[in-house]
């Protein structure tokens, strides 16, 4: 992998379409989907991570769990649970980070789609994607489409169609936000609900040096209070980590909507459903969802 910064802070496209005043969807929309079952809800006394029993309670990395974790952000990105359905996805959401993709907003500005094409290509060279890896790099920390119209968003879609590249989009997300969320929360001592607070928070604002980065954000969350790890209450901690979280939300336009952290993540935290036990009740943009 070549060196760059690290990715932009990211915008969800709902939150994007409601800016430019495009119709939003009629009334609520509400999806119902079961994740399988789950262990009891934790107590609240119940040491972090564990269960009443003692027993450790699965972290985010447990199968079940991210497969959850993935349908929460896809609400929140897609207005949809079925986020398998965006492998194809491509569009520039006018958010002068270029083109948009993939399963997790993978950017032409930013270099994580540069990233993840070069994995692309490396493990299946000729693919449909490579020959567009020069402009890629030419158009990384820029809006540009330069060299990738017109028939770059054709290509994405026929790629997503690959198995390969499906992979590689999931590895991706993997290797740049998901492990070091879930790394992170373990290292803090917050169980499944903070391991997603932390990941839904570097997949919006990337884990750079600005001040609204996700390790800026844990900052501002331990100067209020205290994770596990360093003797504190959980259930405080994550209150903590939102508000820095929404706080950091609100410096850009685009992200002065909330509600996935007020009316999705903070109704988690509220019940103290600590370890994301289904069934899970929420809202994004006005529209319900359901796991069961």
């Amino acid at each position: 992998m070549h060196a760059h910064r690290s990715p932009h802070a990211r915008t969800s496209r709902r939150a994007v379409i409601g800016l430019v005043g495009a119709a939003l969807i009629a009334g609520p929309l509400v999806v119902t989907q079961t994740a399988g079952a789950a262990p009891a809800p934790k107590p609240a006394s119940a040491a972090p991570g564990q269960s009443a029993t003692g027993q450790s309670a699965a972290g985010l990395d447990d199968p079940a769990k991210k497969e959850i974790a993935m349908k929460l952000v896809a609400s929140a990105e897609n207005s949809s649970l079925d986020w398998k359905a965006q492998y194809k996805y491509i569009e520039d959401i006018g958010d002068k980070r270029g083109y948009t993709a993939g399963i997790i907003g993978f950017c032409s500005g930013t270099g994580d789609m540069l990233d993840l094409v070069e994995l692309y290509a490396k493990r299946k060279p000729g693919n449909v994607l490579e020959k567009y890896l020069p402009a890629l790099r030419k158009v990384d920390g820029t809006d540009s489409h330069e060299g990738l119209d017109p028939n770059y968003t054709r290509d994405w879609r026929k790629a997503a169609q690959d198995p390969a590249f499906q992979k590689a989009q999931n590895d991706e997300r993997d290797r740049v936000y998901f492990n070091p969320a879930v790394k992170q929360g373990k290292a803090d001592g917050i169980g499944t609900l903070g391991q997603f607070a932390y990941y839904d928070a570097i997949v919006m604002h990337g884990d750079g040096g600005d001040s609204t980065s996700f390790r800026n954000i844990r900052k501002r969350a331990l100067a209020k209070a205290k994770p596990p790890a360093q003797g504190g209450d959980e259930v405080t901690y994550l209150h903590a980590f939102l508000d820095a979280r929404v706080w950091a939300m609100k410096q850009e336009e685009a992200h002065e909507d909330t509600s996935r952290v007020d009316t999705a993540q903070r109704v988690f935290l509220n019940k103290k459903n600590l370890n994301l036990n289904p069934p899970l009740d929420w809202k994004v943009y006005g529209d319900s969802f359901h796991i069961g």
